[in-house]
């Protein structure tokens, strides 16, 4: 397997600082590249992943489903890994995409736990083992083979946000999607801007919009005026 990790990126230098180099220990001995798309960050984002190196490229337009599909189209990989910017995945994570691949999972994501003790953050937390309709968050990373990827179209990119509820949606049309029983570690710098019964209602409210096909602007604008940006 070579994996082709893709993160979007916007101002996330302090984040690149210590997933970056984690991610290159992890891959040295593996077949592996590391593509940064990035949506012209005002900080020194580029700079660190020249100083490593890792792949860094620009896109004029600020949207993770279009920041993904640049760098998928990019990819060499025969396996795409989408990993956000505020997410650590566990040591052995090739090892275990490799696994799960290999056992015929085309695509899937890990669990997730967050960097917080917050007692409601860890339920949570629990809720990301079970593959039900809210499962496939772009918190929980996703793996997905590059043929797979490509034959689906990538992510909608009328989709500025929820992109990745709409891609995991549509794989599970046709495919198994799998739940690897790891949890990687995410930021809640998101619950410490707001309150935690806000951010629910916000993702509730956004998420029920979704499913009833609003249009994806609406969401954004109305998920983003609900809450104060991190």
């Amino acid at each position: 397997m070579k994996l082709s990790v893709i993160i979007p990126t916007l101002n996330e230098e302090e984040n690149l600082k210590a997933l970056i180099p984690f991610l290159k220990k992890e891959l040295a001995e593996k077949k592996h590249e590391i593509i940064v798309v990035d949506a012209n960050s005002g900080d020194f984002s580029e700079e660190i992943c020249l100083k490593h190196p890792v792949t860094f490229i620009r896109v004029e337009r600020s949207s993770r489903a279009v920041q993904m599909n640049k760098g998928a189209m990019l990819a060499i990989g025969d396996t795409l890994y989408f990993v956000h910017a505020d997410t650590r995945p566990v040591p052995g994570f090739f090892e275990d995409i490799e696994r799960a691949v290999a056992n015929g999972k085309l695509a899937g994501c890990y669990r997730y736990r967050f960097d917080s003790k917050h007692p409601l953050l860890k339920i949570n937390s629990w809720f990301t083992r079970f593959n039900g309709i809210l499962s496939g968050g772009g918190d929980q990373t996703l793996f997905i083979k590059k043929d797979l990827f490509d034959s689906l179209g990538g992510f909608n990119e009328q989709f500025c946000i929820m992109e990745d509820f709409e891609l995991v949606k549509r794989i599970k049309i046709q495919y198994q999607f799998y739940i690897i029983p790891k949890s990687i570690k995410v930021s809640a710098r998101k619950y410490e801007n707001n309150s935690w019964l806000r951010v629910q209602w916000a993702n509730l409210i956004a998420f029920k919009n979704f499913l009833q096909k609003r249009d994806p602007r609406e969401i954004r604008e109305q998920y983003y005026g609900m809450l104060k940006r991190s």
